[in-house]
């Protein structure tokens, strides 16, 4: 069996229907507290909105297909997103390691019902630094403020 290198590139206008499907996939495999009309609202707002939104974009391609991608703004990291059946195999780390070490990318956002998120951020050295009863949109899904500890 070959072994899959993890390369990383950048992501533009061109991939937001490849990037959205990695997205839907990872969030009806992480986000369970979500409704799916929540899913469809967001959904509906990716490529007009959140996408454009941030500054970089970058992703792992493997055999062609993109597996995962990051989003970041200034220093801030907007999205991180990982294929379901790639979890656990190095993509979102050497996403975050790369935007850290680009980017300078010290801070990230992640939902608190989202106990896998908060544990990988925790795990690559993130602490929590803030809490929100709300996400963004004022929905009742806390959000966690995390940042890199020096």
């Amino acid at each position: 069996m070959r072994q899959k290198q993890i390369r990383t590139a950048a992501a533009g206008r061109r991939d937001y229907t490849e990037l959205i499907r990695v997205w839907e996939a990872s969030v009806r495999a992480t986000h369970r507290f979500l409704q799916e009309s929540d899913i469809q609202e967001i959904k509906s707002r990716m490529a007009g909105e959140y996408l454009p939104g941030v500054e970089r974009l970058r992703c792992i391609r493997e055999d062609g297909r993109i597996v995962a991608f990051i989003g970041v703004t200034g220093t801030h990291i907007a999205m991180l997103f990982v294929r379901p059946d790639r979890r656990g195999a190095g993509c979102g780390r050497r996403l975050v390691e790369e935007a850290v070490a680009r980017y300078g990318a010290c801070t990230v956002d992640t939902n608190e019902q989202n106990e896998q998120a908060t544990g990988f951020y925790l795990r690559l050295g993130f602490v929590v630094a803030g809490r929100d009863a709300q996400d963004e949109a004022g929905r009742p899904f806390p959000i966690l403020h995390l940042t890199l500890r020096p």
